[in-house]
């Protein structure tokens, strides 16, 4: 059963994803992505540049047929769908609903910033795993 996580009271969702896949990399763990295709895009945008010195590959995926010629290439994947990445070990979600086919993943997290209307729509979340069996974990990100 995957591994439920949210990191909450984000300042900045894009920044903390970035450190938290640059530090995945480190380690040799492989992690698919999602969200909405602007914030996919906006990562992206970000993963070219939050570091100076250093560059974290990554590939944006859309199709079948481009996640069967990153697999081996490419320890971070950008997924509109992401049921086109489960034989990667980690799912980080950055969107505000579900993501099709986390089951599939060891391991997800929900990042949630410190807005409002991201926190409500984290909850909703929160609630649907748990009525799906699944039980949630909080980590709190400190300031």
């Amino acid at each position: 059963m995957t591994e439920v996580e949210f990191h909450v009271n984000v300042a900045d969702r894009l920044q903390y994803a970035c450190r938290l896949l640059r530090k995945a990399s480190r380690k040799g763990v492989r992690v698919a992505v999602t969200g909405s295709p602007a914030t996919l895009n906006e990562l992206d945008r970000h993963l070219w540049s939050f570091e100076a010195e250093e560059f974290l590959p990554h590939v944006r995926v859309g199709t079948e047929e481009q996640a069967s010629s990153s697999r081996q290439r490419s320890p971070v994947w950008l997924l509109d769908d992401a049921s086109l990445g489960t034989e990667l070990p980690v799912l980080v979600n950055l969107g505000d609903q579900l993501a099709a086919g986390f089951e599939g993943y060891k391991r997800l997290i929900e990042i949630v910033p410190d807005g409002d209307a991201e926190r409500d729509a984290a909850r909703q979340r929160w609630k649907q795993y748990l009525a799906r069996g699944y039980t949630p974990r909080k980590h709190e990100v400190a300031p």
